[in-house]
């Protein structure tokens, strides 16, 4: 297996995500830092003068400024500081070709959900333009323009947060900058592009603000405003024709929507809005007001209007599994931070690719796509991964494995069953909890040596800290003392473990009498294997201490912490 493309001695490119005629740009980790990143590269060649104007001296000369008009628009950018801007992280040449190192923002992006759901309802669209005229705003403050606004250049997040993308090519406003492209070629999409950008003339902030427009459109008919068989075709469109009304499309649009999208689509930079602020004072009184109500759960496309229904509010609570919840106990702040916090297992190896199972006949393992490994490298891969702890690539890999895996051998496969122990695991250390629960059920009900063997009692266990971490703590109760009724009278550590586990619930359910007296047994106990000294048993005592108080009133412990001076000892 061929090993991918190391930048900068840090960045490892895992798959290609975009192209364009400036460059490429690559999903990949950060191997430093464990986390995913986009990477832009940026094709040198295609900036650089190719007509023969310039000798070997000033073919140098160009390449040494390009470089460093590229650095410095990094720092520019990098400098930004807006939730609706993708973050800079890193930028350098490797190899010959100048990178620029971004955040990976998660979502859809708005050309897909346009290409999905277009043309949106109204207030959809609305909150998208309100959201990037912020983001314009900030960058037209620097001042630097954008010159690529388009639909792939805008990420959707599941929370309905747009994200601007690509900065990294954009022209700073200054007396002194050189061009970035020195090739006389103008940068942007046909489609969205300003009509004095496709001349080649001076832009200013007014050119993303004609983009915009475009992009309103788009969402608002389901089209751009303007279609041709060629670029050369729309480009001159853009220059040369008015666009279509919106209500001529769609008699649904407010006439001062319409005005506002006509206003953006002027040929004269002079006739559209002054900046973004003027667009976005246009479009606040159509943005959806706030609803008094907690937010609902992400539903399967993200929602642009959702921070205005639901400013500045916590995230929804995921759903831990398809079952429906048992009613919850939340766990108490005290006790909980008494008991150690869960360590996560060893990873599990995986075994070699020759050691999984024989397909059946029935179901041949599918091909891998064109560029793809295949399963035996794919698993050496992931196996390499547990190894060095890069568990942003291990989750990623096992997710992509998990289906190819179980189309080939089936769910009960052992090869299987080791790629989702890893994935669930991985998720357990990442503290991602509601995704690690179902899939730690899953295992638990295929697992060798039925419900109450070893491995389904470990897979069991691990489910109900993601309930209890969860805050369903009924579930997670139940779930103890199952365990403990079924734990191997051998394994006193275990037992322990699950004793406390389950005194520490029934103190957070309000059961402060039956936790102590639950507690006072297991003290007894541990002490008398462990000594007075121990780590468990000291913790066992401050809990007792806790619970004292409460054992008459009925009242759980306080829930602030300052209402006690106990401090737990972790």
């Amino acid at each position: 297996m061929t090993s991918a493309r190391v930048i900068g001695g840090r960045y490892r490119l895992a798959e290609k995500i975009g192209h364009g005629g400036m460059g490429q740009v690559w999903g990949g980790y950060d191997e430093r830092l464990d986390r995913p990143v986009a990477v832009k590269l940026l094709r040198t060649d295609h900036l650089l003068p190719t007509d023969g104007s310039a000798g070997g001296n000033d073919h140098r000369r160009h390449g040494d400024e390009l470089r460093r008009r590229f650095l410095r628009e990094c720092r520019i950018t990098a400098a930004l500081d807006h939730p609706g801007l993708v973050t800079v992280f890193d930028a350098g040449e490797d190899d010959g070709e100048l990178y620029l190192v971004m955040q990976r923002v998660p979502g859809v992006s708005l050309a897909d959900l346009i290409a999905e759901d277009a043309p949106f309802p109204l207030e959809r669209a609305v909150a998208v333009a309100a959201q990037l005229c912020a983001a314009l705003g900030a960058v037209h403050a620097v001042p630097v323009v954008h010159r690529d606004l388009k639909p792939s250049n805008v990420m959707v997040r599941d929370d309905g947060r747009t994200v601007l993308l690509d900065l990294g090519i954009a022209t700073a406003l200054d007396t002194e900058a050189t061009r970035l492209t020195l090739t006389g070629v103008p940068i942007g999409s046909p489609s969205y592009m300003a009509p004095e950008q496709a001349l080649g003339a001076t832009i200013d902030p007014r050119s993303d603000l004609y983009a915009l427009g475009c992009l309103l459109h788009a969402m608002l008919a389901g089209e751009e405003p303007f279609r041709a068989p060629s670029a050369l075709g729309v480009l001159r469109r853009h220059v040369d024709e008015p666009p279509v009304p919106l209500r001529d499309l769609r008699p649904d649009v407010p006439a001062v929507l319409e005005r506002l999208v006509l206003d953006l689509l002027a040929k004269q930079p002079a006739d559209r809005p002054a900046d973004a602020q003027e667009v976005h004072a246009r479009l606040l009184p159509l943005l959806p007001a706030a609803v008094p109500a907690p937010q609902p759960r992400f539903g399967p496309l993200p929602d642009p209007t959702r921070p205005y229904r639901h400013p500045l509010q916590p995230q929804p609570r995921p759903e831990p599994a398809a079952a429906p919840p048992a009613p919850r106990a939340e766990p108490h702040p005290f006790l909980m931070a008494a008991v150690p916090p869960p360590v996560a297992p060893p990873a599990v190896p995986l075994p070699a690719p020759s050691a999984a199972p024989p397909r059946p006949a029935s179901a041949p393992a599918p091909p891998a796509a064109p560029g793809e490994p295949d399963l035996a490298a794919a698993c050496a891969r992931l196996s390499d991964l547990v190894d060095a702890g890069r568990r942003a690539e291990v989750l990623d890999l096992a997710a992509a494995l998990l289906p190819r895996a179980q189309a080939a051998l089936g769910d009960a496969a052992p090869l299987v069953r080791t790629i989702r122990t890893i994935h669930a695991r991985t998720l357990h250390q990442e503290h991602r909890y509601a995704h690690a629960l179902p899939e730690y059920r899953l295992l638990a009900a295929t697992a060798d040596g039925g419900p109450l063997g070893p491995a389904a009692q470990e897979h069991r266990y691990r489910a109900a800290e993601c309930l209890e971490r969860l805050g369903h703590g009924t579930e997670a109760l139940a779930e103890y003392r199952a365990l403990l009724a079924a734990a191997p009278a051998g394994d006193q550590d275990r037992a322990f473990d699950l004793r406390e586990r389950i005194g520490v619930l029934l103190a957070a359910g309000g059961e402060a009498e039956a936790a102590w007296q639950w507690l006072l047994q297991l003290l007894f106990d541990r002490e008398r294997r462990d000594g007075p000294h121990h780590p468990a048993v000291r913790r066992l005592r401050q809990n007792l201490d806790t619970l004292q108080p409460h054992r008459t009133t009925g009242n759980p412990p306080p829930a602030d912490p300052r209402a006690t001076p106990w401090t737990p000892t972790r």
